[in-house]
């Protein structure tokens, strides 16, 4: 059995739609096919263009998933794609998301979660964005909360333009928008400027040290996520768990009134779909990564 979505210019077949992809939450194949629907205009400007894996779960978050980069075989023809070099040779042909029907069909393959280069395929080795990925050291989300602020009132001190998001798992994404010019290798030194300044500042709380030894509960800096080839989840993807928590863009007024990252779930992002876009005109206020080291350089100046 299958039922028809229309998205966008297309008509998708959804195939067995009440499959059940979210026990706890009681979430089908459908609501996930309508929820990228409905996103599809917040989420196709942030992956437009870019490699993109995807995480399925044929059966379910309660089953076996993985992550799954190489375009399918049997995807439509009208699925656009890009020929990627993979980091230890060879290549790989990957799917690109430039349309809300393709949102809708590998919503129909139990893809459940989105993952983006940082890079368009006309570019692939410059990156527009520079992100900081925020996990609390343990369950309590209020270290995420400190050290979000904390980013947002370094990156603010530097006139640098800072977007919010949540990643509907245990953290918060704060982005950097960026011209496409530099390299990943430059923007990752970049990256670790700014990531080391917040640590040295806040020594107690805050650590760029990855060997998570010697964090000694400290929260994290991770930039690790600026390198060629690597991704990160896109705004309202969906996310394994068993409430379907949404990844969402915020405010920066709003992050203290939530309780968690999970905040968000499929069964009720409908309505903040409908209100302002946190992230709207982000494009407008990217920076040259050279703008971006002078910026950071003029701390020790």
């Amino acid at each position: 059995m299958s039922r028809a979505i229309r998205a966008g210019k297309r008509t998708v077949d959804i195939g067995n739609p009440d499959k059940v992809l979210f026990d706890a939450a009681g979430v089908t194949k459908w609501d996930l096919a309508e929820h990228c629907v409905r996103a599809a205009p917040r989420i196709l400007p942030h992956v437009r263009e870019r490699p993109m894996a995807v995480q399925r779960f044929p059966d379910g978050v309660g089953g076996e998933g993985f992550i799954q980069k190489k375009l399918p075989e049997y995807a439509p023809g009208w699925v656009r794609h890009v020929t990627v070099g993979r980091e230890r040779g060879g290549t790989v042909t990957m799917p690109v998301f430039d349309d809300a029907a393709t949102l809708a069909w590998f919503a129909g393959q139990a893809v459940i979660t989105l993952h983006p280069w940082l890079s368009r395929r006309s570019a692939l080795r410059h990156p527009d964005r520079i992100i900081f990925d925020l996990d609390p050291p343990g369950d309590d989300f209020e270290p995420v909360r400190r050290a979000a602020h904390d980013l947002h009132g370094l990156l603010t001190e530097l006139r640098l333009p800072a977007y919010l998001m949540t990643t509907g798992s245990r953290g918060v994404h704060v982005v950097l928008p960026l011209r496409p010019a530099a390299d990943f290798d430059e923007v990752r030194d970049v990256a670790r400027g700014i990531a080391d300044t917040l640590a040295a500042r806040h020594p107690d709380r805050l650590t760029t040290e990855v060997r998570k030894e010697k964090r000694r509960g400290r929260l994290f800096i991770d930039m690790l996520r600026n390198a060629y080839a690597q991704h990160a989840v896109a705004p309202y993807a969906v996310r394994p768990k068993p409430s379907a928590p949404v990844a969402t863009p915020l405010a920066w007024d709003e992050l203290d009134d939530i309780p968690n990252a999970g905040h968000w779930t499929v069964r009720t992002i409908a309505s903040r779909l409908d209100g302002p876009d946190p992230w709207a005109g982000m494009v407008r206020h990217a920076r040259t990564l050279q703008a971006v080291r002078r910026a950071v350089r003029s701390l020790t100046d």
